[in-house]
């Protein structure tokens, strides 16, 4: 796969070390004939993204300072790290050396300087950025730190500028560390610490810190400013690879507009934060006859760091490969230019079309690396992530939640996270991104047309929690390159809408927001304790079935009565939104957690859900869905068992909160269990009064494991995909595991019940699988 590249790339030094330096470094390594001239900090504007070479945690709390890394916290544990440069044989030697100084005198100072050795249970680079572990070495206060040990300074260092040199080398049985403080330009030390670690403590990402430790209660920590950060030895890889930006990834969509526009190229790249000083445009090139052809500018949103290119009259027949550049300004008045590459593909007609459909990415499995691999060893032609593409735990160091300007960097660092993962499947197939209630930082969506929300309470209240403005920054991440929604028209507070209709493949997508609308809990009552939970069995949930109440709301099911009837451009149909509409859960976070009834699904509020069924059921679709961390695979019924079109909800790409579906044990009456005679299968009436044929489900184990893939095998994690045939007129669904190879055939790759094929026709209540 093709990678992005810097033309003025770091390039090894002559001994085969490397180097990477935050700022300028002395006249005698300015004037060394074996290094090249080179981007660094120190020649970038201010602003909040570090670059590309670096992984600052959290974002929002550094900044480019006049050539300076910046912490702007006093908090604890600030860190960055580097990611092009991980210390990988601990039978070598590395050097590594920094200026810093604290920035606010005469505050409590929780010590700055480097971290090393940080590694994750897989040891990956990515995850490595957040693991908290390491061997600390550099300065508290008054004395030199390094592996637990301590040394006085020679002289106090306040507001002084410190020069940190760490050398690390094999050395019997262990390795052996030294840290050297001075003042810069000093021969004097004013401190030596050497100390012996076990050989494989030192293994992982380096990382420069402020504020090794939170400061005492009642008190305000330091903040630091690093310079000068070199590395250099054996000791460490240098994968240039590794960068992530300036375009840190890209998204497109391709879809027939049915109208004189012809085929319409949506495309979407995203960089970091920049600053009011960085050139704010990228430019797209397209391949063609062997010259790069510029299709022009677009300018990056300067809240949601988004560019957008809109292309009509698309040749969909050919694929043409693609490369987004972005220029980037620095203060001596020179340029450096990067680009990403990638494929847009042709049309895939004359064959089946195979979709790829995920949901739910919770941190702890980060980067969720088999998913990622699976799809590009499947191939998908087109992906779909329908929700939660984040969690508010991402990443750690809590919320922001207002003001907007703060949250919306909370979030920007969190999204991240979703594209350094899935950036390789995205860049060479359409994407498509709906967003859902975490990635708006609320346990659940009642947006009741976009009001703003009331109450605190994130998981029942109605409406947003969040500044209107941060909701548009997610949509617009999200969806900026999904085709024009079929009514632009905000909703209340000026919130963005998407819902609309892709046409690619010879099937037609429609896409709708099945939160947006929908009428909040605290409308009825569901019998004490969470508004939104029932957990008496005995409850009637009838009740909660008052009139007026929404689902999609009345703009979403106008779209939807007219999309039914529209056959331009396709013979086939699937519906993709956020979540099921049938309540196939009974337990919910731990394994005796029963609920009768979750009226975040779907399938409430219940004649809402109706009439939405009644109106899709028609175009015989599919149902394409997630948000459950629970997969399914279920008809839908109206008026009797099985009438309406079938629902295929697809595994979490990493279950946190788990549910299960086990109404066997509960002894719920049920009917026409499946051939296959799986359990907790066949025809049932949920917890709300929705009828629902359960044919398959994937229940999760309770998790033991540590590994955090093995942990999110057991929770029911994975993927699906769907190939859908336009000439068997036949939607073929498999539900794939986590960590398993998707490629061996092998039965026990997939949930049990999968793979399943069903004939269109059955999606309109006729049930030919019997």
């Amino acid at each position: 796969m093709p990678k992005t590249t810097r033309r003025t790339a770091i390039k090894a030094m002559a001994a085969g070390t490397a180097l990477i330096s935050l700022q300028k470094s002395t006249a005698q390594a300015q004037n060394s004939a074996a290094k090249k001239s080179v981007s660094r900090l120190e020649n970038r504007h201010d602003r909040v993204w570090l670059g590309e070479e670096y992984w600052a945690n959290p974002m929002e709390d550094w900044r480019i300072v006049d050539g300076a890394a910046e912490c702007q916290s006093t908090g604890g544990d600030r860190n960055v790290h580097l990611l092009t440069h991980q210390l990988t044989n601990n039978g070598g030697a590395f050097q590594m050396s920094v200026r810093l100084r604290q920035v606010a005198i005469n505050q409590e100072d929780a010590g700055a300087g480097f971290r090393i050795g940080v590694r994750s249970d897989i040891n990956e680079h990515r995850s490595n950025c957040f693991a908290k572990n390491g061997i600390n070495a550099g300065i508290i206060g008054d004395q030199l730190v390094l592996a637990g040990a301590k040394k006085p300074l020679s002289g106090k260092v306040d507001g002084q500028e410190i020069q940190l040199k760490l050398s690390g080398k094999p050395s019997g049985k262990g390795y052996q560390l030294t840290l050297v403080a001075s003042t810069p330009g000093s021969d004097k030390p004013l401190a030596t610490l050497t100390e012996t670690v076990p050989v494989g403590a030192v293994l992982g990402n380096v990382s420069i810190v402020s504020n090794y430790n939170k400061a005492p209660a009642n008190k305000r920590g330091a903040r630091y400013r690093f310079e000068d950060w070199q590395v250099a030895g054996d000791a460490l890889t240098e994968t240039t690879d590794n960068k992530f930006g300036p375009i840190l990834w890209s998204m497109y969509s391709l879809s027939d507009s049915r109208s004189d526009e012809g085929f319409v190229l949506k495309l979407s790249a995203l960089t970091g934060p920049l600053g009011k000083d960085d050139n704010k445009q990228v430019e797209l090139l397209v391949e063609q006859d062997g010259d790069w052809k510029s299709l022009g500018m677009a300018e990056l949103d300067p809240d949601a760091w988004v560019a957008t290119f809109r292309v009509p009259n698309w040749d969909e027949k050919t694929a043409t490969p693609f490369k987004l550049v972005y220029r980037e300004s620095l203060t001596d008045g020179g340029v450096s230019e990067s680009d990403w590459t990638g494929t847009v593909r042709a049309n895939p007609v004359g064959r089946p079309l195979r979709f790829g459909a995920l949901t739910c990415q919770n941190d702890y499995a980060f980067p969720y690396e088999p998913v990622a691999n699976n799809l590009l060893a499947l191939d998908p032609d087109i992906l779909y992530f329908s929700g939660d593409q984040l969690y508010e735990n991402h990443g750690g160091y809590g919320l922001i939640r207002e003001p907007a300007d703060p949250a919306i960097l909370n979030y920007l660092r969190k999204y991240y996270q979703h594209g350094w993962s899935f950036r390789e499947p995205m860049r060479d197939r359409p994407t498509l991104c709906l967003p859902d209630d975490h990635d708006v930082f609320q346990g659940n969506i009642w947006g009741e047309g976009g009001k703003a929300m009331i109450s605190g309470d994130t998981s029942s209240a109605g409406g947003y929690r969040e500044p209107a403005k941060m909701v548009n920054v997610v949509h617009k991440t999200n969806c900026a390159h999904h085709p024009d929604p079929y009514d632009p028209a905000p909703c209340l507070q000026d919130i963005s809408v998407y819902y609309g209709d892709v046409v690619y493949g010879g099937v037609s997508f429609a896409v709708i927001a099945d939160r947006q609308w929908k009428t909040g809990p605290d409308h009825v009552d569901t019998g004490g304790g969470r508004p939104d939970h029932v957990p008496d069995p005995e409850f009637d949930t009838s009740k909660l079935d008052k009139p007026g109440l929404v689902l999609l709301g009345e703009r979403q099911e106008e779209f939807l009565q007219k999309w039914v009837d529209d056959w331009r451009g396709h013979n086939m149909k699937v519906v993709l939104s956020q979540t099921v509409f049938a309540g196939v859960a009974t337990h919910h976070g731990g394994f005796d957690g029963y609920l009768k009834a979750d009226l975040d699904c779907g399938g409430w509020p219940q004649t809402p859900r109706n009439r939405a069924v009644n109106i899709l059921r028609k175009a015989m679709p599919l149902h394409i869905n997630g948000d459950q961390h629970l997969t399914t695979m279920v008809q839908y019924g109206v008026d009797k068992q099985r009438d309406s079109f079938w629902s295929f909800c697809s595994p979490a790409i990493a279950v946190g909160y788990p549910r299960w579906w086990r109404p066997d044990e509960l002894g719920m009456p049920h009917e026409n269990r499946p051939k296959h005679g799986l359990p907790n299968t066949g025809e049932f009436i949920d917890g709300l009064g929705n009828k629902a044929y359960v044919y398959a489900v994937g229940n999760p184990e309770v998790a033991s494991k540590r590994n955090r893939y093995e942990r999110a095998h057991q929770k029911g994690s994975g993927f699906g995909i769907v190939t859908i045939d336009t000439a068997a007129k036949t939607y073929k669904i498999e539900s794939f595991r986590f960590l398993v190879d998707a490629t061996d055939g092998k039965p026990e790759s997939q949930f049990p019940g999968w793979p399943i094929t069903l004939q269109q026709k059955e999606n309109g209540g006729q049930n030919v699988i019997g």
